[in-house]
């Protein structure tokens, strides 16, 4: 029985030629684009799930009022240890460093290197290719690097012993060789060097600070520790008391955030970079169900439209006895095979298509032949897609009633209307929500390309102070100044990208006692503001004129408004920060110092001594000639360190990289969708027009034109088009609102879009319709008519 259903699906398949590439190369492309998109979500949700004590391993994380930032006091995690049982461990993290690392001939700056506690491979499953993880990270003038990075300087990963040099100044021996960092990690490095070998350097760390921020802190709570929402608040408020216990006068709440949300769950100030987006992965898993669903519509409006060439198959096999359950069993093999078939042709799609996909989302996806679990769920695609699309052709073509069918009473076979037209207007839906999606999404992001920030940020390049341009600050100003391409310069402690510095001790005239406000802060040398190009509102920049500015500030038109002042008045105010009295002697207009998911907080700038970042504005045309000439003069006084740079439009550039990134798979999985919901309203004015052919004969023998046909057979289709804006809309709406709202500074929707997009579906819809409504008008009525 079996082996015959499989004949007859076959021979199917061979004389439905067009009908059988069409619902395949749907399914398939339905199917590839949904297992791109899973795969993708189910690298994000997979973030450090494989360290063995994940659900263990909680972060501390600090809200100062609506401040919250990622980072914590360096003495903060030994001390609650102390005092609280629960805690079995305690890990901290040093921001990121940037490490000169000398190796034989090679000396290259590393950027990706961790200080860490000696409890860091305790803590942590980061597998550990050479070396002992119990010691390890004990001697102060030990580093781990990572089996790329031994390769890449000793070009194996025997490298147990060896020396590096670093920053010129101190040798270090390789105690571990790590294998390479997992991609679904959070923590992203190739070096880890000890902490206790800046211990004795670091104030912070050497006094058990409690009030500076900057270190990202772990704890690993004992396995008896239940996590339930009243356990963990009852922590953070023993944590909160503590810290109140040790330090006075500052509002501060700490909170726990699990390692396993640390990737998708962070919206925290001075956190790592390369976080993911909840809202994104559910915005993509809507999607890849949308595609699916879409996919299986497709492939039901087509099954449905050739039923009336299967009806009397039907009726016969009925006349000698099969019954319904073998012909739905029949129906639904059918389906699986055709779906099976576009999931082997979906699977070779993946596989030539992942090396692209990983370069535009910025993933290491693969397939693992041997990942069982992996390969079972692919498998559960296909069959939930076989099942899912067979299913109602399956029951509707089983329910005919062979004396109808015999008798040749098609007209009671137009199924169940309100079904059929419920998947049409889905798909309409399905378009227009995602026409509206691709829309906003493209103008937002030209929105942050395109805003004005509040400074000039084209022509900007910088490089870091290293080495010996610290002690050479003035030889470096002077030649920096006398090089006409190279003379449009500045020094800044922060770059107005990504700022992490800020301060809550800051004191002006009829403060609030109660008032705790978190004021980011740089400090710049006198042509900063020109060689941003910000405006001056009131006041003046600091110049070498006033010998006086080392003790002056000026301060941003927030940080007016949260004190009260008026910016004409503000001049000439005192201003007390971190016990440094001094006076307010301009307001510089309101820039964007942090990614635009930030509103402008309030902020002050102060006059930079000693150093930082060397930021320089190149003339149009000139860059090259610049580059060439700023490396003559670093390398001339610093050449023990390589010269390097960079420009301050690819750090914003790369601020919004997870949305640019979001923005292309939308647009590419938007246009696919759209494609197979073409393809599924073809299969559906292929259905109507063969299930009205007579009707076209009669009325063209009675006069009627191809424009009064094609308007019949449309007309149908764009009344369940206004339907289904009607629903589209509020739901596009509530979805780009959702996902705008994650932004501080965002494009303004109205309503035009969601007409636009609207008309476009409309006009999708015409055209594809369009093509089988005209076909069935120039048909020659003779043929539809010659039974009669």
């Amino acid at each position: 029985m079996f082996k015959n259903y499989f004949k007859i699906a076959f021979r199917n398949l061979i004389r439905h030629k067009a009908f059988s590439i069409i619902n395949i190369t749907g399914l398939a492309i339905g199917m590839a684009s949904s297992i791109l998109i899973l795969l993708w979500v189910r690298e994000e949700l997979s973030y450090d799930r494989f360290n063995a004590n994940a659900d263990q391993i909680y972060r501390i994380t600090a809200n100062a009022d609506e401040f919250k930032a990622a980072v914590n006091p360096a003495g903060m995690p030994a001390g609650l240890q102390a005092q609280m049982p629960e805690i079995k461990n305690t890990v901290r993290l040093s921001h990121l460093s940037t490490e000169l690392v000398e190796v034989g001939e090679n000396k290259i700056e590393e950027h990706r290197v961790f200080y860490v506690d000696s409890t860091f491979l305790q803590f942590f499953s980061y597998k550990l290719a050479k070396g002992n993880p119990a010691t390890a990270l004990k001697r102060a003038d030990g580093v781990l690097i990572t089996k790329d990075l031994a390769k890449k300087y000793f070009g194996t990963d025997d490298v147990l012993g060896k020396m590096m040099r670093l920053d010129n100044d101190r040798n270090v021996v390789v105690t571990g060789v790590l294998e390479n960092i997992p991609s679904n990690s959070h923590l992203q490095f190739d070096m880890l060097i000890p902490m206790s070998s800046i211990y004795q350097s670091d104030y912070d760390l050497k006094n058990n600070v409690w009030t500076s921020f900057n270190y990202y802190s772990y704890l690993q709570l004992d396995k008896n520790f239940k996590p339930t929402p009243a356990a963990i608040a009852k922590f953070e408020r023993q944590m909160d008391e503590i810290y109140k216990k040790r330090v006075t006068g500052l509002k501060i709440n700490f909170h726990l955030q699990p390692l396993t949300d640390i990737h998708l769950h962070s919206n925290f100030q001075v956190d790592l970079d390369g976080h993911g987006n909840y809202q994104y992965v559910n915005i993509f898993f809507i999607v890849a169900i949308f595609i699916l669903a879409v996919a299986c519509i497709n492939f039901m409006n087509l099954a449905t439209a050739r039923s009336a060439r299967r009806a009397k198959e039907v009726g016969l096999r009925k006349v000698v006895g099969a019954g319904r359950h073998q012909l739905v069993g029949q129906f639904l093999g059918e389906s699986m095979l055709i779906s099976f078939i576009a999931f082997l042709i979906a699977m070779l799609m993946v596989w030539l298509l992942l090396p692209a996909f990983n370069s535009v989302s910025g993933k290491h996806l693969n397939i693992h032949i041997l990942d069982w679990k992996l390969v079972g769920s692919l498998l559960g695609i296909a069959l939930a897609t076989g099942l899912l699309s067979g299913i109602y052709p399956a029951l509707y073509l089983s329910g005919f009633q062979p004396v109808h069918v015999l008798k040749g009473k098609m007209k009671s076979f137009g199924g169940n209307l309100i079904f059929r037209n419920t998947l049409v207007v889905t798909q309409f839906i399905v378009s227009i929500v995602l026409l509206v999606g691709t829309a906003v999404v493209y103008n937002q992001l030209k929105f942050i390309k395109n805003t004005n920030l509040g400074f000039d940020k084209e022509n900007l390049l910088y490089m870091e102070m290293t080495g010996e341009l610290w002690s050479k600050q003035q030889a470096m100003k002077d030649a920096l100044k006398q090089n006409p391409l190279t003379s449009d310069f500045t020094i800044t402690s922060d770059l107005p990208t990504n700022m992490i510095t800020g301060t809550i001790d800051i004191v002006w005239e009829g403060k609030d006692p109660k008032l705790q406000v978190v004021f980011p802060s740089m400090a710049v040398t006198e042509d900063f503001f020109d060689v941003f190009k910000m405006k001056i509102m009131n006041g003046r920049a600091f110049s070498t004129a006033f010998k006086g500015d080392s003790a002056n500030f000026i301060v941003n038109e927030k940080a007016i408004q949260v004190m009260g002042m008026n910016v004409a008045t503000a001049v000439g105010k005192p201003l007390t920060i971190n016990g440094n009295k001094g006076t307010i002697i301009g307001v510089v207009k309101d820039f964007n110092y942090k990614p635009m998911q930030y509103a402008i907080e309030p902020m002050f700038i102060s006059l930079n001594r000693w150093g930082g970042k060397v930021v320089v504005r190149t003339k149009p045309g000139k860059t090259e000639a610049t580059i060439k000439e700023l490396q003559k003069i670093m390398v001339g006084l610093n050449p023990s360190r390589p010269f390097s740079y960079n420009f301050l439009d690819q750090d914003l550039a790369n601020l919004y990289r997870g949305e640019q990134q979001m923005g292309v798979l939308f647009n590419l999985f938007a246009g696919l969708a759209i494609f197979i919901s073409c393809l599924g309203l073809y299969g559906l004015s292929a259905f109507m027009a063969e299930q009205r052919t007579k009707e076209i004969g009669v009325r063209k023998v009675l006069g009627a034109s191809v424009f009064t046909i094609v308007y019949l057979l449309s007309t149908n289709f764009t009344k369940l088009i206004f339907i289904a804006m009607v629903i589209a809309i509020p739901v596009s709406w509530f979805a780009i609102n959702s996902w705008l709202q994650s932004f501080a500074y965002h494009v303004s929707v109205g309503w035009g879009i969601f007409v636009v997009a609207s008309l476009i579906a409309l006009f999708i819809a015409w055209f594809t319709v369009g093509y089988e409504s005209v076909k069935a008008a120039l048909a020659n009525p003779v043929k539809s008519l010659r039974t009669e």
